[in-house]
């Protein structure tokens, strides 16, 4: 019997993308990023992009102003946000997984619910539930989930999940856009509702798993440490919340998460009047969420790439120079090639964001209680995404165009780019 020739491989590793010693498996966190991807798609009818190819339609069958519309969408919003530091409370202590589930069920209730709403007060309270459960509680278990299981990739890892989620997002108003003027804006909602349903559910109850130790696994895959070893276990440490909010680092990243939120949903929200009054049709207009999709999908996957390699400031800076450059680009829009370019620019900011939002608190401050740090986080961002569409529409009401009202909204990330830039990046030697 012939002796089996000697590994050359070091003691201690194992070929990419298979499973530690022991384990009997590959590494489960790539398909948690694809369960978690999925799921971020499946925010679509929470979030602006999606909910903006009904706003036309409701103000004329519901009889309301643009107006009232808006102020109805604010008041939702603000109050969704009030939920997700519990949201996030309820990830570190019930794990993500019951937690996704959870929100799911709630999510295509109340989709299914908004299917026979009748006037502003049923409008509210449907959008409060769609954002709270969709644009926020969704896509922070959703992105969280990634973050546990991945340290040294991490930015890769979430940048997939958003690159993904952001084309799911971005596309939706295409499909939606169709569904709604071939079945009625009631039938819409109560078939987003159904799917969502048919979607989230099975990926929370039989994909999503809470941690790598759950199924015997490290972070990265990495093999099992020593039982001596103090070191071993990194998904563990962490800066406390309230130590965390201490930090100017943690208030700066939120400031550019709140800008791009509050102007990406303002400018999402009212889209199709927008680029209308640049003379762009409706179907040419909601066509612009394909531009945006594509930048969007590049960019976050770029960012991702680079986040395992710079600083987060780095990519938060350049993305708050993009959506700057993208707030003032309606102003100029006409149909054809210029239209293109200002879906390029606002899909461009919303990748670099979106790949940086997830990546950033457990870079500076770790896992162990990552849930409730990005929950306050995402308050802030989902409460500056209500003042959006609010901003920009006063800003119609009052001058009788929209152009004039970006001037002074394109302030608002130059400001959060000073503050990031000034911001002390904390030592996680400091805990």
């Amino acid at each position: 019997m012939s002796t089996p020739a000697p590994s050359s491989r070091p003691a201690g590793k194992h070929p990419a993308g298979t499973a530690p010693p022991g384990t009997g498996r590959r590494f489960h966190g790539w398909r948690i990023v694809a369960y978690s991807a999925l799921a971020m798609a499946m925010t679509a009818p929470g979030q602006t992009a999606g909910v903006s190819v009904f706003i036309d339609p409701l103000i004329a069958d519901l009889d309301i102003s643009r107006t009232a519309v808006s102020t109805a969408y604010l008041t939702g919003t603000l109050a969704g946000a009030c939920a997700m530091p519990l949201i996030g409370r309820a990830i570190d202590r019930h794990g993500p997984r019951a937690v996704m589930a959870a929100v799911g069920a709630v999510f295509g209730a109340v989709l299914i619910a908004l299917s026979f709403v009748s006037g502003i007060v049923g409008l509210t309270a449907g959008f409060t539930g769609i954002r709270m459960a969709g644009q926020g509680a969704l896509s922070l278990v959703a992105t969280t989930t990634v973050a546990y299981w991945f340290d040294r990739r991490r930015g890769l890892a979430l940048g997939i999940t958003s690159a993904v989620g952001a084309a799911g997002i971005s596309l939706a108003p295409l499909l939606v856009e169709r569904l709604v003027s071939q079945a009625g804006w009631q039938r819409a909602w109560l078939i987003e509702g159904l799917a969502v349903w048919a979607v989230v559910l099975p990926v929370a109850l039989f994909g999503i798993r809470n941690r790598p130790a759950d199924v015997g696994q490290q972070v990265d895959g990495d093999p099992a440490p020593a039982s001596d070893d103090p070191g071993g276990d990194r998904q563990d440490d962490g800066w406390p919340l309230r130590r965390a909010m201490r930090t100017g680092v943690f208030w700066a990243v939120a400031a550019c998460l709140a800008a791009s939120s509050m102007l990406t949903t303002g400018l999402n929200f009212h889209q199709i009047a927008l680029l209308g009054e640049r003379g762009l049709t409706p179907v040419e207009a909601a066509a612009n969420f394909l531009p945006q999709t594509v930048a969007a999908l590049l960019c976050t996957l770029a960012a991702g790439a680079l986040l395992d390699r710079l600083p987060p400031k780095a990519v938060l800076v350049a993305a708050m120079a993009v959506l700057a450059a993208a707030t003032l680009a309606p102003r100029l829009v006409a149909p054809g090639w210029t239209a293109l370019g200002y879906g390029l620019l606002l899909g461009t900011s919303n990748g670099l964001l979106r790949a940086v939002e997830a990546a950033a608190y457990p870079r500076y401050f770790g896992t162990a209680h990552l849930g409730a740090i990005r929950g306050v986080a995402h308050t802030v961002t989902v409460a500056a995404s209500a003042f959006g569409p609010l901003a920009v529409s006063l800003g119609h009401d009052l001058t009788g165009r929209y152009g004039s009202a970006l001037l002074a909204l394109a302030l608002i990330p130059l400001a959060a780019a000073v503050a990031v830039t000034l911001a002390r990046e904390p030592h996680r030697a400091d805990t």
